[in-house]
C-alpha cells in the first residue's frame, strides 16, 4: 500500500452540513444493526435510538452489546440485543426471526459487520482469512437480507444500509479482500435495489468515512513488522488521520439517520458516502436512476 494508490480516493474530514433531522424522524420503527456492539455499530445505534427507533444491535460478543444496550437504556432509549455471528446461516436466520417476533417487524437493517482482512499481497495472503472477509461482508449481508426482506415486501415498504468504502470503488493493494468484499458489497446493493424498488424497499451502500473508531482504531493500533505491507497500511492511516482526513463519527451517523428516514429514498441503489450532499442529489435523483450514475460502471476506452 502506498499514498499514491490511496490519498484521493478519501472523502476530506469535513463534510458539509445536513438539513436537520426531526427528533422522532424514526419514532416507533425497528432497526437491526449488525456489528451493533462497539465502534461506528455503536455510534449508529445509539442515533438510530436517539431519533426514536427501538434498535436491536447484534454480534459476536455479549459485553459488547451489553455495553450498547446499556447505553442506549440509560440515555432514555429503547434497545434489545442478538447474539449472533452473520456468516452463520442459520443462526441469523434463527436470531433474526426471533427479533421480528418480539419486536414486530424490522424495518430498517443496517449491514455493519466487518473486518480487515488480511493485509499482504494476494500470494502471501492466508487463503482462509482472505474467504472469511468475504464471508463476513458480503456473505453477511446476504444472509441478514435474505431474513429481513420477506417482511419488508410484504408491508411494502422497508430500508437497508449496506455500509462499504471507497475500498469497494477503488484499488487497495495488499488489503484486496477488503477491497474485493466491499466491492462486491456495492454491486449487491445495486441488484437488490432494483429487484425490490416496485415493492417498496430502499437500498443504499454507505460508506461513512474514515473514523478513529472502530477498525479505524484498530489500524491505528495495529503492531506489524516494520516494512511490511500491514505496517505501512497502518502508517498510512495514521498519516490519513494526522492530516486531518478523518471524520466524526457523529458525523456519519447524522447521514446514516437521513438515509434511514426515507429522504433520499429516490437515490435507492446508489454508492454515497458521508460527505455527499443528500439534498442536492435528491433533487437530481431521476437523472442519476437514468444515467446510473453513483454505481460501479466501467468508463468507455
Amino acid at each position: 500500500m502506498d499514498g499514491e494508490d490511496f490519498e484521493r480516493q478519501q472523502p476530506p474530514g469535513r463534510a458539509p452540513s445536513i438539513e436537520p433531522i426531526a427528533p422522532a424522524v424514526l419514532q416507533d420503527q425497528v432497526a437491526v444493526v449488525t456489528g451493533g456492539g462497539r465502534g461506528i455499530g455503536r455510534t449508529f445505534a445509539l442515533a438510530l435510538a436517539a431519533a426514536g427507533a427501538v434498535v436491536a444491535v447484534t454480534g459476536r460478543s455479549r459485553d459488547d452489546l451489553d455495553g450498547t444496550v446499556g447505553q442506549i437504556l440509560a440515555e432514555g432509549g429503547r434497545a434489545t440485543a442478538a447474539l449472533l455471528d452473520v456468516i452463520d446461516r442459520q443462526g441469523v436466520e434463527n436470531g433474526l426471526l426471533e427479533l421480528e417476533r418480539r419486536l414486530g417487524r424490522v424495518d430498517l437493517l443496517v449491514n455493519n459487520a466487518g473486518v480487515w482482512g488480511p493485509i499482504d499481497n494476494l500470494w502471501d495472503a492466508d487463503p482462509e482469512e482472505w474467504w472469511r472477509t468475504m464471508e463476513v461482508h458480503v456473505g453477511g449481508a446476504f444472509n441478514c437480507c435474505r431474513v429481513v426482506l420477506p417482511g419488508m415486501i410484504r408491508r411494502g415498504a422497508g430500508r437497508i444500509i449496506n455500509i462499504v468504502s471507497n475500498a469497494g470503488v477503488h484499488r487497495w493493494p495488499t488489503c484486496s479482500a477488503y477491497s474485493v468484499s466491499k466491492a462486491a458489497v456495492v454491486k449487491l446493493t445495486e441488484n437488490l435495489a432494483v429487484e425490490a424498488r416496485s415493492r417498496g424497499v430502499a437500498v443504499f451502500a454507505f460508506h461513512p468515512g474514515l473514523l478513529e473508531i472502530g477498525l479505524g482504531e484498530q489500524a491505528i493500533q495495529m503492531q506489524a513488522t516494520p516494512g511490511s505491507a500491514a505496517d505501512r497500511a497502518a502508517a498510512w492511516i495514521r498519516s490519513e488521520f494526522a492530516a486531518g482526513r478523518s471524520v466524526d463519527p457523529k458525523r456519519a451517523a447524522e447521514s446514516l439517520v437521513a438515509l434511514a428516514s426515507g429522504r433520499a429514498d429516490g437515490l435507492s441503489g446508489c454508492y454515497l458516502t458521508v460527505v455527499d450532499d443528500l439534498q442536492a442529489l435528491q433533487a437530481r435523483a431521476d437523472q442519476i436512476q437514468r444515467d446510473g450514475l453513483l454505481t460501479l460502471r466501467l468508463r468507455d476506452a
